[in-house]
């Protein structure tokens, strides 16, 4: 047998890459797999189940609180013996670390509902009697523009612009350019009427469904207006 002269290393990296799996993306075996031979299997699993390896976690587990799930299965008794349990002895719980910054929105509209009518109309007059009166700071210009007529009290845009007035001149119109020759259109073309030959044979059946057709409509208006006769003769009858 000869040796073997080459290493890892010599080899082609077309040689490493052909030798990978091919990616298998067919549904598994299991699907066809018939109906006895997967009880069968499904069975055994239960009675003598499969020895694996203990399962290694590699992540940092999460206290996520009791799940919904659990929180719906227990009874309603016991949610209340906890809530009474928080009202009497509360659980002393680490100090809140927050990392943003509070920030001053005023009083919550809640709060605010929550309060009754009689602080609110204190409120209302402490505001009228000793108002705190900031100045404010205005940014804005007075603006007095010039109005565009006598009967419409409308401004003009142009007054309302701070920045100097740019005129532009109108562009100049096309010149104008008279043919010398008119142009005469050609007369459209007679439009020939296509009417389609019918068969003998079409044209007869579509004769006898038409007469069939008022056949039917004279049978009907016979037999309604015989139907009305029936009805109103009698209460002439009677009198």
């Amino acid at each position: 047998m000869a040796p073997n002269l080459f290493s890892a290393d010599d080899v082609p990296a077309t040689t490493a890459t052909a030798t990978l799996p091919d990616l298998d993306l067919l549904p598994p075996a299991s699907i066809t797999q018939p109906l006895w031979r997967s009880l069968l299997s499904n069975i055994l699993d239960r009675i003598a189940p499969e020895k694996l390896p203990p399962l290694r976690l590699t992540s940092e587990p999460v206290d996520v609180g009791m799940l919904i799930g659990d929180r719906l299965e227990v009874p309603w008794y016991r949610t209340v013996f906890s809530n009474l349990g928080d009202v009497v002895s509360p659980e002393t719980l680490p100090p809140l670390h927050l990392e943003s910054r509070p920030v001053d929105v005023g009083e919550l509209l809640a709060d605010q509902m929550s309060h009754p009518w009689w602080t609110s109309l204190a409120g209302s007059l402490r505001d009228a009697l000793a108002r705190e009166e900031a100045p404010i700071a205005v940014t804005a210009q007075p603006v007095n523009p010039e109005m565009a007529s006598t009967e419409l009290l409308v401004p003009r845009w142009s007054s309302l612009l701070s920045t100097p007035k740019v005129f532009l001149p109108d562009k100049p119109d096309a010149p104008y350019v008279r043919a010398s020759v008119p142009l005469i259109l050609p007369p459209p073309p007679d439009e020939e009427i296509y009417e389609p030959e019918l068969d003998p044979a079409i044209e007869r059946k579509l004769r006898l469904d038409l007469k069939r057709s008022k056949a039917r409509e004279v049978l009907w208006i016979a037999m309604a207006a015989a139907e009305i006769l029936i009805l109103v003769a009698p209460m002439f009858l009677n009198k």
